[in-house]
């Protein structure tokens, strides 16, 4: 990843994190600094000056309203709504809005990378008849979009039964991406490591979805740009694109090493570090308003990268087709230098 970009993840986060730090910060002040003029609130009295604050706000007593804002509910919740939908293969939440999925939830491991039920020949990319139509994206969206139809979840990790392969080319798990340098290349690179982590792992689960960040423009401010495709114009392409892994130690209440990695939807160059991409979970979670990691304890986390080496092996297309596992990234041992490249 550029320093620009990390820049502009941790400019973000830092922007969240200042807005929410100083309204926590004001609440708590209005909490403690506030005297109202009735002590039977049961609000702690102070011998400041009271804050602003309506006496109908702190009033425990009901009123009778003269309007009913919920009443809009008896023709239908507005939304917004996430399409939650779980598959053989995948778990997901769909952006009605984007025509992409917000992220899609996979589990891999040795066992069900060794089985072969699944023949990508038999697959075909498919619209999401779960999804109603006015939102989904549609197969003609792609049709000279000059975008591939990127999956999130890659078919290879779900080649151990047919119906599983399949369900992995549903078009609420694929998002435009760029082919040549992208897609067919480092992203595929970067799904062989993933998938190579079993051999150092007994389960690893990955999130995978799109980002829209915020570019520099020439006037100085910063601006989400990113074009649109579909006739009419509907499917949002993503500026970049989030992995958060998951690898487990396969013991109960064991440890888990993390890692997440931000990679911009345009070519990369095959010795770009992999490394270069690799962002903090937080980062990841203030940019697309998701959190993947709140109910696993610190002392449980580990740092993936610092448990093996973090890096792509490079093959040309025929060669991912012949072995999809390839070899296990290697493992760096305690007191000697990491292998290199």
């Amino acid at each position: 990843m550029s320093k620009t970009t990390i820049a502009i993840i941790a400019s973000v986060s830092a922007l969240t994190g200042a807005a929410a730090t100083a309204a926590l910060l004001a609440a708590r002040e209005r909490q403690t600094s506030t005297t109202p003029s009735t002590p039977t609130y049961g609000v702690p009295t102070s011998t400041t000056p009271p804050a602003p604050i309506s006496q109908s706000l702190l009033s425990p007593r009901p009123i009778s309203a003269p309007v009913d804002p919920s009443g809009l509910f008896q023709y239908g919740f507005p939304g917004p709504i996430s399409d939650l939908n779980p598959t053989p293969s995948t778990t997901s939440a769909f952006d009605r809005r984007t025509r992409n999925p917000m992220w899609v939830a996979e589990h891999i491991t040795p066992t069900s990378l060794s089985m072969s039920g699944g023949d990508r020949r038999h697959s075909y990319f498919v619209e999401d008849a779960s999804i109603p139509s006015k939102f989904r994206a549609k197969l003609q969206d792609y049709q000279r979009s000059g975008y591939d139809r990127g999956h999130q979840v890659p078919a290879a990790d779900a080649k151990w039964a047919q119906e599983a392969m399949d369900s992995t080319f549903l078009l609420s798990n694929m998002c435009p991406q760029v082919g040549d340098g992208f897609n067919r290349d480092y992203w595929a690179h970067f799904e062989d490591f993933c998938r190579r982590l079993t051999h150092d792992f007994p389960s690893v689960r990955i999130v995978t979805g799109p980002l829209y960040l915020p570019r520099r423009e020439s006037d100085g401010k910063f601006r989400v740009s990113y074009e649109v495709i579909g006739n009419p114009p509907n499917v949002a392409v993503p500026t970049h694109f989030y992995k958060v892994i998951f690898a487990e130690d396969g013991k109960t209440g064991g440890n888990v090493s993390l890692a997440a990695f931000v990679l911009p939807n345009k070519p990369i160059a095959n010795n770009k570090p992999l490394t270069d991409f690799l962002v903090p979970v937080e980062a990841v979670e203030k940019a697309s308003g998701l959190e993947f990691a709140s109910k696993l304890p610190e002392q449980r986390r580990m740092k993936l990268c610092e448990q093996i080496k973090c890096s792509i092996l490079v093959r040309e297309y025929t060669d991912r087709q012949r072995n999809l596992q390839g070899k296990a990234p290697e493992r760096s041992a305690p007191g000697l230098p990491a292998p290199r490249s």
